[in-house]
């Protein structure tokens, strides 16, 4: 296999250890700690099971025996596909204890986006629920395991296994399980937003990730005493640590699950459990602050709501006190490192109208010009980010690392932002070309992609289009080969192709042709920022 690595300078990495940021510890040894300190103190709800810090270790433990009575080694790499349900987060742990590396995936992904997380990873196993939302996850393993033979096992909780092997019977002894990595190892892959073609891997560090984990609990106010509902998500970088609930279990806090962020599944379980934080992307606190003055779920528990993963306007954001009751938390930020946030104390103005500053005193951060050169605080320009949890390459991918990192480490992020007095940051929008729905990154190279494999399709070109719900929908506009399909059709047609529903196009436009350049050449960059601007033009004309 090929090695998973994130490396830093030995320099660097050095004086990030002597500053503490980073303690030497892993995600099994701070569970172990807890389990000792907090053994009774409930680590995992779902509103019906309530597990305590010892069992949830207890669980674990026995989840990791089990990956390695089934064949699994330490180092192996496993596809990790879960709903928001309590077993979550044994299998997680589990696999951290056995040594083995796990990759999140979503559980919106499909067999597309499945198969290249494994044959990139060279993942060996495979995690799964029965089903969620009406899918079947056995159909998708058994797919999966024709397109990447080298996946050697699937296994499934909280369901029926059918061929495939049901993880709670393979619980093993803890005797069998191996020491703890080095901190520097990597502890875990996150997948990235993809701004060109199927997402990029992120090799995250036990020293990096965890330091992003708790630095972020004493910026939110994250306590042992703490509630926090995982609303999205819980793969989500977002809930796992901002401070999502990695943060939360590594301050000894209680974590919530709930089955849906809609108001009808998280309202009930925030009034029933007491929930005092919990973080969301804006289209649903949009739909929050509607839904909540006509229900009589009591809300009075919540104390931060974390707004992120796609700008909030200043006109919502000024809603969130004086409908939910709560104080506002802006968060910036990205699988790959750099985190922003607005501090609780800070300034209405700052908090309703910034996306918040580093983490860390050690976050370097540079806002440049199309050349690479600085440019003054209140002037927007790319954004550049290093430090002490900030990657430095993707993994298996030399081409995305030599587009995304310069050559003094600093990871190129794709956003375009104003530095603010105070090192506040301002978000202006993306310099790639994907679109931004509902906190969701979509590829536009990967869904043109799929569109020109239709008989009917010439070409195709998708754009971002503003949405004051989603923040931004998707339009694909298309040059019909022939006869024009139907756009009902050609939406189920991109359904059969495997992909996340919310990949599918939100609009089609059919045009009947692309502007050209003299030469012939056409710049997708320059089509899909003037397509665009047509249709803005026109929209706001009529």
């Amino acid at each position: 296999m090929i090695p998973l690595r994130q490396t830093w300078p030995e320099d660097v990495a050095r004086r990030y250890r002597e500053k503490g940021y980073w303690r030497g510890e892993t995600f099994s040894s701070f569970l172990r700690q807890r389990a000792a300190e907090r053994p009774q103190a409930i680590a995992i709800t779902d509103g019906a099971r309530h597990w305590s810090y010892a069992e949830l270790l207890s669980r674990a433990e026995a989840a990791a025996a089990g990956y390695l009575r089934a064949g699994l080694r330490p180092g192996d790499r496993v596809v990790v596909q879960l709903p928001n349900i309590a077993e979550f987060f044994p299998a997680v742990f589990g696999l951290f204890r056995a040594g083995m590396i796990p990759l999140y995936a979503l559980p919106a992904h499909r067999i597309t986006e499945i198969a290249h997380f494994a044959r990139r990873s060279e993942a060996a196993g495979y995690i799964i629920a029965e089903r969620h939302d009406g899918f079947d996850y056995r159909a998708q393993a058994r797919a999966l395991r024709t397109e990447v033979p080298a996946l050697r096992h699937v296994f499934v909780v909280n369901g029926e296994a059918a061929e495939f092997t049901p993880l709670e019977v393979e619980a093993g002894t803890p005797i069998m399980l191996p020491p703890d990595p080095p901190s520097s190892d990597v502890a875990f892959i996150q997948i990235s937003g993809g701004s060109t073609g199927l997402s990029k891997l992120i090799p995250r560090s036990h020293d990096d990730y965890l330091y992003s984990c708790w630095a972020s609990n004493a910026i939110c106010g994250v306590t042992e005493k703490s509630v926090f509902l995982v609303a999205l998500p819980a793969a989500h970088n977002f809930p796992m640590s901002s401070p999502g609930h990695i943060g939360a279990l590594y301050a000894g806090a209680r974590v919530v699950l709930s089955p849906s962020p809609a108001p009808d599944s998280a309202f009930p379980l925030i009034a029933r459990e007491r929930v005092t934080i919990t973080g969301l992307v804006p289209p649903l606190a949009l739909l929050w602050m509607q839904a909540a003055p006509t229900r009589s779920d009591d809300l009075s528990s919540l104390e931060v709501l974390l707004v992120g993963g796609a700008k909030f306007t200043p006109e919502v954001a000024r809603r969130v006190r004086p409908t939910l009751g709560c104080t506002l938390q802006q968060v910036f930020g990205m699988a790959e490192g750099l985190v922003n946030y607005t501090r609780l104390d800070d300034p209405d103005e700052i908090i309703t109208g910034t996306q918040g500053r580093p983490i860390s005193a050690d976050d370097e951060v540079l806002v440049v010009d199309d050349l690479g050169n600085p440019v003054p605080d209140g002037e927007s320009g790319y954004l550049l980010a290093r430090g002490p949890y900030t990657i430095r390459a993707y993994h298996n991918d030399e081409a995305a690392n030599a587009r995304s990192f310069t050559a003094d480490g600093f990871y190129r992020t794709g956003d375009i932002v104003r530095r603010l007095p105070g090192g506040y940051l301002e978000v202006h929008g993306r310099a790639g070309d994907h679109i931004n729905r509902a906190g969701e990154k979509i590829s536009a190279e990967e869904i043109e992609d799929h569109l020109l494999a239709h008989p009917q399709v010439f070409d195709a070109a998708i754009v971002s289009i503003p949405d004051e719900v989603l923040g931004e929908r998707s339009c694909a506009f298309i040059i019909p080969n022939g006869e024009k399909p139907r756009s009902p059709a050609l939406k189920a047609w991109m359904r059969t192709r495997g992909i996340a529903e919310f990949k599918v196009p939100d609009q089609i436009v059919f045009v009947p042709e692309f502007a050209t350049t003299a030469a012939g050449k056409v710049s997708r960059k320059e089509l899909r920022a003037r397509l665009r601007a047509d249709f803005l033009a026109k929209d706001n004309a009529s």
